[in-house]
């Protein structure tokens, strides 16, 4: 998937400044692609160049002019493309916690360890995040009710898939916690 799909998703919420759509990657889009300010910026200038987005300056008072993107028609047509092209390969997992993690028997157990932690920080962190901004979309409403009278459902539907992932991602960082640690006890007991 290009960079400029998941730019053209975000779009789909409306019109947006780079650095709008670089809160959104941080945000919303984060729970399925990841991307710098730097490369979202030159993304969108290549889209303008090739008439997928246009952009119109709004001028401020006391700070930097800013431009709002938007989707243009030929946008919203790539997108319908994009939606229907079959899938390529499902994605793989490249994680170099996983890398750590499978160097463990001959590495630093005790910074492994720490990285594990670690990432079960960022991932309820994240979970938060994410629960914060699915009480914002439900607006009070139950999730059949969100389902039925939503205009899009596809940011919520994502979100769930975020939801899940740093679920997941909490559930296996405790299970390898509690792995390490039996195995730290049960080295300790053999005297070694």
């Amino acid at each position: 998937m290009a960079l400029r799909n998941a730019v053209m998703a975000a779009l789909l919420e409306g019109e947006a400044s780079g650095y709008d759509l670089a809160k959104a990657f941080d945000a919303s889009v984060a729970n399925f692609w990841m991307s710098t300010p730097q490369q979202l910026y030159r993304e969108l200038e290549r889209m303008e160049a090739e008439g997928l987005v246009a952009a119109r300056v709004v001028e401020q008072e006391r700070r930097p002019n800013k431009r709002l993107f938007s989707l243009t028609q030929a946008g919203r047509e790539a997108v319908r493309s994009y939606t229907a092209e079959p899938l390529g390969k499902p994605s793989v997992i490249r994680d170099e916690l996983m890398v750590k993690v499978q160097c463990l028997d001959a590495g630093d157990v005790d910074a492994v360890r720490t990285a594990v932690s670690e990432r079960m920080e960022w991932a309820g962190a994240k979970l938060a995040r994410y629960e914060r901004l699915r009480q914002r979309l439900l607006d009070g409403r139950s999730e059949e009710a969100y389902f039925a009278e939503a205009e899009r459902i596809g940011p919520y539907l994502t979100l769930l898939r975020g939801m899940s992932f740093e679920r997941e991602n909490l559930q296996w960082g405790d299970m390898a916690l509690r792995r390490l640690d039996q195995r730290s006890a049960a080295l300790q007991a053999d005297g070694r």
